[in-house]
């Protein structure tokens, strides 16, 4: 099993883990644990969203850059880990929301 394999799997068996999104800096989907019409949503939106959070972090200080980005709402978390060349997001449900697994 690859590296990156490994790695999903050891997210994906957290407790509430909905899926596990890779995806490129222009959205396209590299790896993906969830069906074709949430990986096409959360991909396009969240990579969108995290490209502007990681100007906005530059333009603040062009010395720094994104590290990590976590969005809380009502039913789940979504995670965001930047690297050189793809997106890693991580949707998880809440404690208490977990009927929505």
């Amino acid at each position: 099993m690859s590296e990156v394999e490994e790695t999903i799997k050891r997210i994906k068996d957290h407790k509430g883990v909905r899926g596990i999104l890779i995806v490129n800096h222009e959205g396209k989907t590299l790896r993906t644990t969830m069906d074709p019409g949430e990986t096409h949503k959360y991909g396009n939106q969240i990579t969108q969203l995290a490209l502007k959070a990681r100007h906005c972090v530059r333009d603040v200080d062009c010395q720094n850059d994104l590290a990590f980005m976590r969005i809380k709402t009502k039913f789940f978390e979504i995670m965001v880990a930047p690297g050189k060349d793809y997106l890693l997001i991580v949707l998880q449900c809440l404690a208490d929301e977990e009927k929505y697994a």
